[in-house]
């Protein structure tokens, strides 16, 4: 891959806003910057983008940098961590963008503006009344406009000397062919006349995302600038930017992700789309101080966060291989940029629920455990620690989530009062009565340790003693059991419920079902 930076080191950043809620599609971006620094053995930074003060929401900071130890991006440098470039939040930093901005207007590459909100409320109503092509402040509007371009040295001073409000725009030229290479997307050309004259800095003296990501970029060393589709149209005026600044020749590469689609494909993947779906879109909950509402979270959700990871990786990317289940270490070793696709990744949380399955099955029983307690305890139920890592081994091949296992050991911890209709009118006839009663008799004179071996071997005793077929009576046995002609293992449920428990249900169905 080339470099063109003055670094030899891979250096990538995330850079997001504390406006609220980190968006999955900004875990997504993460990741592949994390993904991509150590694949190349370079480093991560994490700077919080926090100029537009007016947006800036409490705890926000703190839920980026929880959501990303929660999924295990660990960060190199940068807010939460430092660094040799701090302070890595852009506030705190606002002596640096002045210094360029000012820089930029001595240069002719940037002017002063003093226009106020109704006189540019005017101009855009007097170019779309003319159907111009685009209302905006640009090469052409500009000389219409008050601005240090269009009044005297001498009126510029007395503005600034009186402390009018004013912003620094730049000097967008007139007519140039602006060329980016983008990572993923190839050459993306741009005219000039379709990148308007941005403000850079505003009149409260702090600079706009523009200004701040391309100076920030550059002072930290920054190789590879990976983020979201969302951010393509503002690319070429980050390229004019960079020559303008003087640092073209280190201008890191660029990389713009796909976006996140709606479930149906069609459309951004938004809050309301995962409302109407009934899933999160927010890593970790969210809990709106002003409103009082609260966002689901993928943890709160009982998603674990490597199987988030794998999801996400896939929303996008692909390795190539029929490979699905990576852990972050594998996933480090095949990613690349090169097989990044450029079309828009289809949200589907399906697919979510069925990465989360296959990580829950891995999880160890003793794990799991905690949680089955905790429910079972809610429920009014006793539950030991041991009993609890059985119901995991039974029941977590049959579940998405852990939150999902007591509900699933219902069998377990209640006596069934009501049985399947549909099985009973069809397995439970005379040789299931019989059988039944030939095993409940023989579990009373059983005398050894009950656990699934010998319960197994004891029910087939039974039966081989009663003349029974034990394949045509098993679900008949469930029924009775469980109230259900479904379910897991029959044996290890058993020995979960315990000896006398068994026996008590058994008796009770001889006496319900006939």
């Amino acid at each position: 891959m080339n470099q063109t930076n003055q670094s030899s080191e891979v250096r990538v950043r995330f850079a997001p806003s504390p406006t609220g809620p980190l968006h999955i599609g900004g875990v997504r971006t993460a990741l592949y910057n994390y993904l991509f620094a150590r694949k190349m053995g370079g480093k991560m930074l994490l700077r919080i983008e926090d100029t537009d003060q007016n947006r800036f929401v409490p705890g926000a900071e703190d839920y980026i940098i929880e959501a990303l130890n929660w999924v295990g991006i660990q960060i190199d440098e940068g807010q939460s961590v430092g660094g040799p470039d701090a302070p890595y939040r852009q506030s705190e930093r606002k002596g640096i963008y002045q210094k360029e901005a000012f820089r930029l207007v001595n240069e002719g590459k940037a002017y002063y503006a003093f226009d106020t909100p109704d006189e540019l409320d005017a101009m855009r109503a007097r170019l779309e009344a003319a159907n111009a092509p685009a209302a905006q402040y640009n090469a052409i509007t500009r000389m219409q406009m008050k601005n240090s371009l269009t009044l005297p040295p001498a009126d510029v001073q007395a503005r600034m000397d009186a402390g009018e409000p004013y912003v620094i725009r730049l000097k967008t030229p007139h007519k140039e062919e602006v060329r980016l290479n983008d990572l993923i997307r190839g050459w993306v050309n741009v005219h000039s006349s379709a990148i308007d004259d941005k403000v850079l800095l505003k009149s409260d003296g702090l600079p706009t995302y523009h200004l701040a990501n391309v100076v920030d970029d550059h002072l930290m060393k920054i190789t590879h600038v990976i983020r979201g589709e969302e951010w393509l149209p503002s690319a070429p005026l980050h390229v004019l930017l960079y020559r303008y600044l003087g640092w073209e020749d280190t201008m890191p590469q660029f990389a713009h992700l796909p976006l996140l689609l709606k479930p149906e494909g069609n459309g951004k993947l938004s809050k309301r789309d995962a409302d109407l779906g009934n899933f999160p879109v927010f890593p970790l909950q969210w809990n709106d101080k002003e409103t009082g509402n609260v966002a689901r979270g993928f943890r709160e959700d009982g998603y674990l966060p490597a199987a988030l990871v794998n999801f996400l990786a896939f929303l996008g990317w692909n390795p190539g291989t029929e490979q699905e289940l990576f852990s972050m270490d594998e996933l480090i070793e095949a990613f690349s940029i090169e097989k990044i696709q450029k079309g828009g990744a289809r949200f589907d949380i399906d697919k979510a629920k069925w990465f989360n399955h296959q990580y829950i099955r891995q999880v160890a029983d003793s794990e799991l455990a905690p949680r089955i307690q905790m429910d079972a305890q809610a429920a009014g139920f006793d539950c030991s620690l041991e009993k609890a890592a059985k119901i995991a081994a039974l029941l977590k091949e049959r579940v998405n989530f852990a939150g999902d296992i007591f509900p699933e050991a219902r069998t377990i911890f209640y006596t069934p009062d009501t049985y399947d209709e549909t099985i009973r009118a069809t397995k439970w006839n005379d040789d299931a009565q019989r059988a039944v009663g030939a095993f409940r008799d023989a579990l009373r004179a059983y005398e050894g340790d009950f656990v699934a071996e010998n319960i197994k071997h004891t029910l087939s005793e039974a039966m081989q003693q009663a003349g029974i077929k034990q394949g045509k009576i098993m679900q008949a046995m469930r029924l009775a059991l469980t109230g259900s002609g479904t379910g897991p293992d029959l044996m290890l449920t058993m020995e979960i419920i315990g000896r006398d428990e068994t026996l008590v249900r058994l008796h009770q169905a001889l006496e319900r079902l006939n």
